[in-house]
């Protein structure tokens, strides 16, 4: 017989290490970006030894402060940036914005839902959206005198990730939702 850590992880094997990186994601012990590539490494280890370290670290409580929790977005003759570890509420973020600029960084959002929706209008303005990669995204809303943009890297979803739906209006403004790679601080 061989050595258990050196034979490849069974399906169910993968399946609970999945289910405990969700879990974990839902308490807030990850975030969206985290479970991403933990998860994808789940599914791609070769052996037992590499199906424990994805799931290795996982602190039993939330680091203190490190989720504000959000459930609305308003921007009215400003900037508004919601970036690093933040909270949804529930599924449903609301967003308006007029005469300002936004920008919603979802890398690091703390959430247990199987989808996150965002809707709202922006008028005289512009609203930016960042996801990890890998996850999926559908954008609509109105477009009036507006563009609408949707540039997600070329690379398959992630399993467990949420879908994101994205329902802006937009008046003589800018919508655009990119995905960008997670990346760790630097030390100093």
């Amino acid at each position: 017989m061989g050595d258990p850590v050196r034979m490849p992880p069974s399906d169910g094997e993968r399946e609970q290490a999945a289910e405990l990186l969700q879990r974990a994601c839902g308490e807030g012990r990850l975030t969206l970006e985290e479970f991403g590539v933990r998860v994808g490494a789940v599914w791609a280890a070769e052996t037992g030894d590499e199906l424990v370290r994805a799931t290795a670290g996982l602190a039993p409580t939330p680091i203190v402060g490190s989720a504000r929790t959000v459930e609305s977005v308003f921007t009215i003759f400003s900037e508004n940036k919601r970036r690093g570890r933040w909270r949804l509420r529930d599924r449903r973020l609301g967003l308006r914005t007029m005469f300002g600029a936004t920008e919603l960084d979802l890398r690091e959002v703390l959430t247990d839902q199987s989808v996150i929706e965002i809707g709202g209008f922006c008028a005289f303005g512009e609203v930016k959206i960042i996801v990890p990669e890998g996850v999926e995204v559908d954008l609509t809303g109105a477009a009036v005198f507006s563009s609408s943009k949707l540039h997600l890297a070329p690379v398959p979803r992630v399993p467990g990730t949420p879908e994101v739906r994205i329902a802006v209006s937009a008046w003589f403004s800018s919508v655009e939702v990119v995905s960008k790679p997670y990346s760790l601080p630097r030390p100093s």
